[in-house]
This record gives C-alpha cells, structure tokens and sequence, in this order.
C-alpha cells in the first residue's frame, strides 16, 4: 500500500480508503468484520462511514455502519486507523425538526451519537454530509472548531460542497480562526467528471484540500460488471439506482468502457484497476473511496495502486469519457 498526506495536514493516510457504507447492509456483521481485517492486511488504514448508513433498508435504523465498526475497533489499536464519519443528512426514520442540517445543536448531538456506535472518544475527520443552506457557515465552523479544541475531533472536512460553498467556507474560517475544512468527498469517477472537474478540482489544488472521493467506480460500471445489453444480469446493490441508470442508457459510456477495458487488457490487469489508476494519476487526489460487500471484492481492488498508466493511456482515457455526467448530481 501507498501513502500520502490528507491535504495541507501531517496525517498520512492510504491511497485507498475503506468505504463502510454496505456494513450492516449488503454486507452482515461477519462479512463486514472479514473485509475490516483484509483491508487492514493490505496496509489501508483509512476508513470512512457516515451517521445516516443504512436507514434507507427496511428493519435498519440509521447508524448500523458505524456500530458494526465500533465492534470491529475494539480489537484493533485505536491511534493505527484514520476514522472518518458525517452528519448533516436527515434520517426520516427518526422524529426530530432538529435532527438534521449543519447547526451547532445538531453537530454537537450528532457526534456524541457518533462516538457511541464508534465505541471511540475522538473521531479522526469528522464530515458535514452536504452544504446546509439554513445554517450560517459560520455557526457551522465554530461547531466544528468547539470539537477540534475538546479533542473529539481531530480534522474537519465537506462533502457534495459546490466550490462556491467550499470557498465561502475558507473564507469565513480564515476570518474567524476557526478551523477549516482540509478535506473534500465529491462524486467523481471517470465517468463522472464535469461535477469535480469543472470548479472543485481548482480550488482543492490552491488550497491544499485533500480529497477522497467517492463512488469511484461509478457504481460499479467502472468493475465491467455490466455487460452491453444485456445490464440487468449484473450482481449489485446499485442496479436500478439513477445513477447507474443513466451510464447503462448511454453509448458513450460503453464506448468509454470499451476504450478502459482495452488498457486493462494490455496490462492484465481488472478494468476496475484502470479506472482507480487513472484518478490517482490526478494530482489533487488523495484516496478514492471503495466500497466492498464480500472480501474478494476487495481483493480485487487493492492492486489498482500498483498499476502505472502512460500518459498515452491516460489521455485516450480523458478523451474516452470527456462529457459524460455533465450536469448530474449525485449524494452518498
């Protein structure tokens, strides 16, 4: 495994991070535990999780990722792993006007709620889900800032940020002194580009924010688990979402697929690999996050660090997917 530095920070985290989004989902208790420990063999150290997985699933609640890895972490040496976890996102499953959004009495609350399923007393980087247009920024950043001082947090980041937010927040923590964000979770994947690349990538690159994106393999469409016309076969928890929906309704996207699949095979290596390899080639990427239901899935994965593409492959790579997600949004 490979290293860097989340952003303009001294903590170095893998070049992969463990997305805890199926545990307690698609992946039980013991799968979720088997995928913890092999990530941990392959050298990952980075996790990520959020307060609101998995409370779409009939019988789930809200919080059964962070609780299966609270399970986890109790066996494991605390001050060797990068945690990160979110709030912001309304859980419509639990009653309360006040138990959503950016707020100072919502943050405070929810990492409390946090560090109980995390069965820890500091969270490494602790997330705001998504902008909130309700909340002052800066009633957000002194929240924040209040729990980096109590040490229950360590570093601060944003997710699904447009860059005019993503600003306004630097801005107004440069202003007060409080602390900032040091590290963006957008939608970005080669085949979905425009959203990062258009403003975001800019404004991580001049201000040293390190960033960890998620859905990576757009869904899974990036694994070449898809086949062309014949799609709804694919084994996946995703299939039918929006967001796969449109890149199986695409031709440029298959041509696109096409073109990463012909790299992969001049390397032997998964296609997947390619589509990992061709983002940490950009140089504002710190550590895409995937996501694993089984522990051969990421097995599968791990090796995508190792795989050097020429910048021959790179640009017919670019040249493959230029446009393709322009204009779509999508929220983890």
């Amino acid at each position: 495994m490979q290293y860097t530095r989340l952003g303009r920070t001294g903590l170095q985290v893998s070049r992969l991070c463990l997305g805890a989004m199926t545990f307690g989902w698609s992946a039980d208790e013991q799968t979720s535990f088997d995928i913890l420990n092999a990530a941990l063999a392959h050298g990952i150290n980075f996790i990520d999780t959020a307060d609101i997985y998995s409370f779409w699933i009939d019988g789930n609640h809200g919080g059964e990722s962070e609780t299966v890895l609270g399970k986890w972490l109790r066996g494991q040496t605390r001050r060797d792993l990068v945690i990160a976890t979110k709030c912001r996102i309304h859980n419509h499953k639990v009653e309360g006007i006040n138990r959503q959004g950016l707020s100072r009495h919502h943050i405070i609350h929810s990492v409390e709620d946090s560090l109980r399923r995390l069965q820890t007393d500091y969270i490494d980087l602790y997330q705001a889900h998504a902008f909130d247009e309700n909340t002052p920024i800066d009633e957000t950043l002194y929240a924040f800032d209040h729990l980096v001082k109590s040490g229950k947090v360590l570093y601060v980041g944003a997710s699904n940020y447009p860059a005019w937010r993503l600003m306004e927040s630097l801005w107004a923590a440069d202003k007060n002194g409080t602390a900032r964000y040091d590290s963006l979770q957008p939608h970005y994947s080669l085949f979905h580009r425009d959203e990062y690349e258009r403003d975001l990538a800019d404004v991580c690159g001049k201000y040293s924010i390190g960033v960890i994106p998620y859905s990576p393999l757009a869904a899974g469409f990036a694994t070449g688990k898809y086949q062309r016309g014949n799609a709804a076969s694919a084994d996946t928890t995703r299939a039918g979402s929006g967001l796969i929906q449109r890149l199986i309704d695409d031709p440029k996207a298959w041509d696109a697929l096409d073109v990463a699949q012909r790299i992969a095979d001049g390397h032997r290596r998964p296609v997947a690999h390619v589509a990992l390899a061709w983002m940490l080639h950009k140089p504002t990427i710190t550590s895409p996050i995937i996501g694993a239901r089984t522990v051969r899935q990421l097995d599968d994965l791990v090796g995508a660090v190792d795989l050097k593409l020429s910048e021959t492959e790179i640009g017919q790579l670019d040249a493959a997917t230029d446009g393709l997600g322009i204009g779509e949004r999508h929220r983890a």
